[in-house]
């Protein structure tokens, strides 16, 4: 996969594209709206990354004719600015999703990898090790033993498996599955409880764990011990 990177901070920009190359993925780096709109009309990319706030064309500008074009290349919009009519701006301007700055990378990576999903077909039953799940009847099993899960275990666990071997925030569970991102109190304790939940059903009496804390950052599925 090949990205564009259209960020005119060079401490961001080189922080994302070291990161993005970690992750697999091959990026080219634009500093300047003028930039990056030659880039997008010379040449293809997979996915565009784009900083709202730009020395000539400003992210929105580019993104109104990319969109005007015909293309539908996913963008990633980047933005300082949180009001809901900021984000509600980027979106109708033709963003795909938008991230407001200061941001962890791990909630990046997972939105490109979101995006970048959304272009190809996904599979609609997904495994590791002897769990399957299956997203479009929303069943799960272990070692061939159908498991009962709650709505929200259910949309938890496939967030988790979607996010395959990547640590996932809590930040990003309020906001993608709870859908919450402006309670007053944060969501961690709720979001612990049903971790745990989902993790006595799912490894509960089994060798191999699969639900996996990483101490002071979140969760991740994989298989116990693998890489």
């Amino acid at each position: 996969m090949r990205l564009l990177i259209i960020e005119d901070n060079v401490t961001t920009a080189r922080a994302i594209q070291r990161g993005l190359a970690g992750e697999g993925f091959e990026s080219v780096v634009a500093r300047t709206g003028e930039e990056g709109f030659f880039l997008l009309n010379t040449d293809t990319f997979d996915l565009v990354v784009l900083d709202w706030m730009l020395p000539g064309h400003d992210g929105i500008e580019i993104l109104k004719a990319l969109r005007a074009r015909g293309s539908k290349t996913p963008v990633l919009l980047l933005t300082a600015r949180d009001a809901v009519q900021d984000r509600v701006h980027g979106l109708e301007s033709g963003a795909d999703d938008y991230l407001v700055k200061p941001f962890a990378f791990a909630e990046l990576a997972a939105r490109i990898r979101s995006l970048l999903r959304r272009t190809t077909p996904e599979p609609l039953r997904k495994q590791v090790a002897d769990l399957v799940v299956d997203l479009e009847t929303r069943h799960v099993w272990r070692a061939g033993t159908l498991i009962e899960l709650t709505p929200r275990e259910f949309d938890l666990l496939a967030y988790l498996i979607r996010q395959l071997g990547q640590v996932v925030t809590r930040e990003m569970l309020a906001k993608d599955v709870w859908r919450e991102t402006n309670r007053a109190t944060p969501l961690d304790n709720v979001i612990d409880v049903h971790v745990a939940h989902l993790r006595r059903k799912l490894d509960e009496g089994h060798a191999t764990k699969l639900i996996q804390t990483v101490r002071g950052v979140g969760f991740l599925l994989r298989e116990e011990g693998s890489v």
